[in-house]
Parts: C-alpha cells; sequence; structure tokens
C-alpha cells in the first residue's frame, strides 16, 4: 500500500535534477554502504527496475558477484581519482546475461562518501568496428575455403566414380560400402559447396525490395513445411521504404532464421511461436571507428523466438563458420547470413535469454545506398 505522503501532489524536481534524469547513459549514485541514492531514467531501462526499487538496493545486488564495478567503486572511494574501464560485463540474467558496458567511476565532489557511476552501453557502432576488425581475417578464409573447394572436389569426383565402378561387381555386403562411399563423398561435396559461398566475393544483382514480401514467402514455406504447427505472428510496419537488396539472398537470411527459430521451438518440445517484425529507426546514425564514415541503418527486421535460448558461452561466436548448438549442425548457416547481410552493408546481433531470442537485422535504405554510389 502506497504511503498517503505519496499519494500527495510532488513538487517540480529541481531543473539540474531533470537535466540528469534525461542523459541517455545510464547514472547511479552510491554512497559508503553501496547504497544506490540516484538512478536516471536511463539507468531505469537499463536495469529494468523503476528508480524506486534501485534506491532500495545495494550496487552489489544489481551487478554479477565479484563484478570489477565493485572494486573501482571502492578505489575511486579511497583515492579520490575518476577510474575509466572498458568492456566490463554487468550482466546478470535478469537483464538478459552478458552486457559489455565502458565504465566510468568519479568522486563527487565535497562528499567522497558518495561515487558517480556512469554506464556506456558498448554500442552497435563496437559491434560494426568488431565486423570490421576480422574483415580481413574473413577475406583470407574465403580464399582458403575457394582453394580447397576446387583441389577437394576434384579428387572427390574421381573416388566417388571409382566407387559406381566397382559396385555392380561386388558382394551384397561390400556393395552397401561401395554405396556408403558414395554417399559420404557425396556429403563432403555440399559441405565444400557451402564453403564456396564464402569465397564469392563477386557483387551481386540488387534492386528495390519490398521486405514484406520477402517475408510472407519465407512464412508461407514454413508454415508449409519445417514450421508447421508453430504459430508464426507478424508485427510490420507497413510504412517502411525499399531495401536495395538481392531477393534470393534475403529469403535465404530469412529462411535460415526462421528455421533455426523453429528447431529451436521443437528441440524444447514446447509448442512455442515465432514472430517477425519490422520497424524503421530513423535514429540509428553511426560513425565507423577508425574512419570519417558514417553509417545509416534504419531499417529493422527482426526474428523473434520463445525457444530455450543460446547458450551464453557461444553468444560471442554465433557468427563464426563452424559454430553449432546442432548435433548435426555444420555451423555455416548464421555465418553465411552474417556474410550476406554484411555484403549488403548491415549488421546483424544476437540477444537471448531463457524463452526470449531475437536475431536482429539493421540495413540502409535503398535511396540512400543509390546517394552514396552516385
Amino acid at each position: 500500500m502506497p504511503k498517503a505522503a505519496d499519494l500527495l501532489p510532488q513538487p517540480e524536481p529541481p531543473e539540474a535534477d531533470m537535466l540528469v534524469s534525461a542523459l541517455p547513459d545510464p547514472l547511479l549514485t552510491v554512497d559508503a554502504d553501496g547504497r544506490v541514492l540516484f538512478a536516471n531514467v536511463a539507468a531505469e531501462g537499463f536495469f529494468q527496475t523503476s528508480a524506486l526499487l534501485l534506491k532500495r538496493q545495494r550496487l552489489a545486488e544489481l551487478v554479477p558477484f565479484a563484478s570489477p564495478i565493485l572494486t573501482l567503486v571502492d578505489q575511486v572511494r579511497q583515492t579520490g581519482v575518476s577510474i575509466h574501464e572498458y568492456a566490463v560485463d554487468v550482466g546478470t540474467p535478469r537483464t538478459g546475461g552478458e552486457r559489455l558496458v565502458d565504465l566510468q567511476v568519479v568522486p563527487v565532489p565535497e562528499r567522497r562518501e558518495l561515487v558517480l557511476i556512469v554506464l556506456q552501453p558498448r554500442s552497435m557502432a563496437h559491434k560494426i568496428d568488431r565486423q570490421l576488425t576480422h574483415r580481413n581475417a574473413a577475406r583470407s578464409v574465403t580464399g582458403m575455403a575457394s582453394m580447397l573447394a576446387h583441389e577437394i572436389k576434384n579428387p572427390l569426383s574421381g573416388i566417388r566414380g571409382a566407387a559406381q565402378l566397382l559396385e555392380p561387381a561386388l558382394s551384397d555386403e561390400d556393395r552397401a560400402l561401395a554405396r556408403l562411399i558414395c554417399e559420404e563423398t557425396d556429403r563432403i561435396c555440399t559441405l565444400v559447396d557451402q564453403m564456396e559461398e564464402f569465397a564469392d566475393e563477386r557483387p551481386v544483382e540488387r534492386a528495390p525490395i519490398n521486405i514484406h514480401a520477402v517475408l510472407d514467402h519465407v512464412k508461407a514455406v514454413a508454415i508449409n513445411g519445417f514450421a508447421r504447427g508453430i504459430r508464426i505472428n507478424e508485427e510490420y510496419d507497413p510504412s517502411l521504404p525499399p531495401v536495395l537488396a538481392n531477393r534470393d539472398q534475403l529469403i535465404q537470411v530469412f529462411m535460415n532464421l526462421v528455421k533455426n527459430a523453429a528447431e529451436a521451438i521443437s528441440s524444447d518440445g514446447d509448442s512455442g511461436e515465432i514472430t517477425l517484425s519490422t520497424a524503421f529507426r530513423p535514429g540509428m546514425r553511426l560513425k565507423v571507428p577508425g574512419s570519417n564514415e558514417r553509417v545509416t541503418l534504419p531499417l529493422e527486421y527482426c526474428v523473434h523466438d520463445t525457444g530455450p535460448g543460446i547458450p551464453e558461452e557461444l553468444m560471442p561466436h554465433l557468427f563464426d563458420p563452424f559454430v553449432t548448438t546442432k548435433p548435426s549442425g555444420k555451423g555455416l548457416g548464421l555465418a553465411l547470413v552474417a556474410k550476406i547481410i554484411r555484403d549488403h552493408g548491415g549488421i546483424i546481433e544476437c540477444t537471448s535469454q531463457d524463452g526470449r531470442t531475437t536475431f536482429r537485422i539493421l540495413m540502409p535504405m535503398h535511396n540512400q545506398l543509390h546517394r552514396e554510389e552516385d
């Protein structure tokens, strides 16, 4: 029950408090006992808790056990010197697992027992930076894949042909072994063909594409095949502008994501559901680290599922080749998805916790790309 005083009209907060509350980065003030004295609106969103409830907790209750943030706060309180720390994990199961932030811990003048904590969540620009950092390495891998594909497929063809020639003259038991050789060489050829897709750096034909037509096609295939019996919801922004893309490759991307979502739901033994969503994010304008280039990615496409989630230790490597949670998976599907999105000038990310996994794709608009190419 709220107290009577809480129901009375509250005075307007001072202008300084209003400005601090409006800051986009999460901000906390803690006292000598580690109790939260102040939390702005961004902190409420970051910790998914109201400021009123945050003020009833200690900092140690908000961050992971033995988090370095607690040590940093003690150091700042003792020395009176500000500390900056990069890539600190402040994630908890409640806030969705690993959450890396750049941390700034500052003493409050005249009140050394108070410490101000500013959390700067690692942004989409950081994720773009990681993709750009690994691009040269990826090109080396694709070159190796191209060479291996050529060198491997030739002898495989000879092995398969020899097995087929020998098969008619063999006993029934040995004939089964010859067929096994053919099946396994076919399986290796399929894997090599998938690797070749990574090596294909040729520009693809693109045209203005209505993303909703692509998603409708994927949904129709899914509900009549691998996602039969699973509910697929739509949350579309009907005013979304077209994207300059290759239709077949976009279908490949979303078919892979929806298939993974369906398999995750089925593996959990739950009916579950998948949601396809689109939105326009005009404020998503980013400066690419290491250059003066600015990237605008206002088109957002998401695939959500209610499956069991992705293991936390797998998340940093989710889009790397040969990383998979499936016993029979090859680990190339998401790597190829990431390559296609990268080749289209976009970025893909994933957030996952128990009961909710989201793959989020951000893409540039058709008109924007057209202007940049001109």
